[in-house]
This record gives structure tokens, sequence and C-alpha cells, in this order.
């Protein structure tokens, strides 16, 4: 599936740490407290180092800092992980993707020097003053006014991704119109997958709770011009297969990642395809993660830890087996379900967030 030589995009969960308790999160329980299965794992700059080597820098296009349960504003070594990448490979594209609810302004400003031209903040705000924090449990509206703010006044490149629901699709133009005016490049309103079940059954809410479990908000989808299109989609499949179990057991899989030369690093420092392949080890609601099935997959960690150096990863064979589990037929016979449910060739939920 891949070589070390041929990747050419690193996407970085620097941390497992936030300081938001957002209820869809992977890393809460719907916002009451932190999912029990993680350590809170984060990669120092002594560990970037170690892990990617000033070559296989250089050979690389994009470094993008996401992930699945952390946001990179509260790892220590941000800023200098990304000065690392940057010192060694001057034209390769830096991103990260953040609440923006944390950090001084010298902070943002030095990010923006950093990135230069060639990089960019995709601010995840849900909302205005009165709404974002609805969502982005535990972000502060002044905090992430003075990141954004300052982060561009240096000359920083920025996009906004707003997340629509039911209670805050009001606000979309006001939004859109306010990223105009701080002098954002774009503006996205998303149409969450989040109310899309992986199961033929439907998701029309969520409860979020408080670190206390107490009930906050009830998050509902928004309207239908609103909504993500793969929901409609979703029920011509269920009659089309009879379940979607079924379709996940027959689809091709057009892999996102592996065109690209992809790779994703977590927090413990293990090297897998992609977040989604990784966002399954953790699942808070089991009693064991192990039961999922990404764990037949990665067998010992350690085959797929990189804080010894990268280049081992490509011969423990996990690339290899994932890839060639796409040729079985049915997931319970051995074929990656994520990879049907996240790639698969006749339903793509997260594309569908960025269309008009």
């Amino acid at each position: 599936m891949y070589a070390l030589e041929n990747i050419r995009s690193v996407h970085l969960e620097v941390t497992q740490n936030c300081q938001a308790s957002c209820p869809m999160c992977d890393r809460n329980m719907n916002g009451e407290g932190i999912n029990p299965h993680i350590n809170l794992d984060e990669l120092s700059i002594k560990d970037c180092k170690d892990i990617f080597s000033i070559d296989f820098i250089k050979q690389l296009d994009t470094m993008y800092m996401c992930g699945n349960l952390g946001d990179p504003i509260v790892a220590r070594d941000t800023l200098e992980i990304f000065k690392y990448f940057r010192q060694h490979n001057p034209n390769m594209w830096l991103s990260m993707n953040t609440n923006a609810g944390a950090r001084d302004e010298a902070w943002w400003s030095e990010l923006a020097k950093v990135f230069g031209r060639m990089g960019s903040v995709i601010f995840s705000v849900d909302g205005l003053r009165d709404t974002n924090h609805l969502y982005r449990q535990g972000v502060n509206w002044d905090n992430v006014v003075r990141s954004a703010k300052a982060f561009l006044r240096a000359g920083g490149r920025a996009r906004w991704d707003f997340l629509i629901f039911e209670h805050n699709q009001h606000q979309v133009q006001a939004a859109e119109a306010i990223a105009k005016e701080w002098g954002f490049e774009k503006f996205i309103a998303k149409k969450t997958g989040r109310f899309i079940n992986a199961s033929s059954e439907k998701k029309d809410t969520h409860q979020a709770v408080s670190r206390k479990g107490e009930k906050t908000t009830e998050l509902k989808k928004p309207d239908t011009k609103y909504q993500n299109k793969e929901l409609s989609k979703q029920e011509q499949l269920i009659k089309k297969y009879g379940s979607m179990d079924a379709y996940y057991d027959a689809v091709p899989i057009n892999c996102k990642v592996k065109d690209k030369g992809e790779i994703y690093v977590t927090a413990e420092g293990l090297v897998l395809p992609c977040c989604w392949t990784a966002g399954r080890m953790y699942k808070w609601w089991h009693k064991d993660p192990k039961v999922e099935q990404i764990w037949d997959f990665i067998g010992d960690k350690e085959s797929i830890s990189a804080k010894q150096g990268i280049e081992h990863v490509f011969t423990s064979g996990i690339f290899d087996k994932i890839q060639d589990s796409w040729n079985i037929q049915g997931c319970d016979n051995g074929k990656l379900k994520v990879c049907s449910m996240k790639c698969g060739a006749e339903f793509d939920p997260f594309a569908a967030q960025f269309k008009e």
C-alpha cells in the first residue's frame, strides 16, 4: 500500500488534550467525562524529531495537525514542531484545525510568521457569542475572537469552518459576513455528518451533557437546506442493499489517502493510514476497546510505533493487510469495515459536508 519514499503528506495528531468538551467528540462521553481508554498522550518536539527525520520532512508536500481527540493549540510544543518542519522544508504546506479558544496573541502572531503564505489555520467556530459554546462546550468566545484577530493581523491565512445545527443555522450569513470583515480567506458552512448513523437507524438528536453530567444542549439537525445530502442517500442504500451493513459488506473502496501518499500519526506516535482507522481504537462506549475490528490489523502497538523512527512501521505489514482486506466479501470475513464506512464508493458524508 505504501512505501516510505512515496509519502507526501502527514496528518499529525499532536495531542489528546483539549480544553473543550464537545459532546460528539470521541475524547468525551457526550461531554460528561474524558474517554476512559485514553491516557492524554502528547508528542513533544523531541518525539517529533525522533519520528520525522530531516530527509523525510524534505520529501513532504504537506503536514497538518488535526486529529481525533485533542486540539493542537493546547499541546506544549506545537509551535516548535511547526518551526521544525518549516526549517527543513520552506516550501511545504502547513496547516492546523483548532477551536481557537487558547493561547495569547503573541503565540498566534508567531504561528502566522512560521506559516507565511504556505500555510493556513482552519478555525472551527460553530456560531457566534451566544451559540458557539453550545457545541464547543468550554470554549470562550472572547478567546476565539482574540486568537483569530491576532493570527489574521499578523498576516496569517485562515478559513472559518461553521458546523450547522438547528440552534445556529440562523447565524450562518452573519458569521460569513464577520469572516469577510476580519479577513478570512474562506468561510465554509459545513453540513455536518454527525447525524448520520453508521447503522441503518436514524439519528435526529444528540443530548449533550456537562462535565457534571447535567443535560446541556439537545443538539438537533438543521433545516433540510443545511443538512448533509448523504442523509437521503443513506435511505436509498438501505432500500438497495437491505441494510447499511450489507452495503459495507459489498461496496468497493476508494481510499481517500492512498493516492495522496498520506499517513496519520497519533499522539501516541502510532502510524496508521488515516484518522478514521485510528479513530476506531478507543471508542469510549466499549468496556474493552479492543473489540473493535481495527485491533485485528494492529495487533501489537509496538509494531506501528514510530517513536524510534518511522521507517520500521513500513515493514510491519499493516498497510498491506488493510488494503488486502478490501477484496474480501463481507466485514465479518475480514474486510475492514471502517474503510467501507468512510471510503465506500457510494456513500461519502465527509465530502458532502463541504458541498453546497
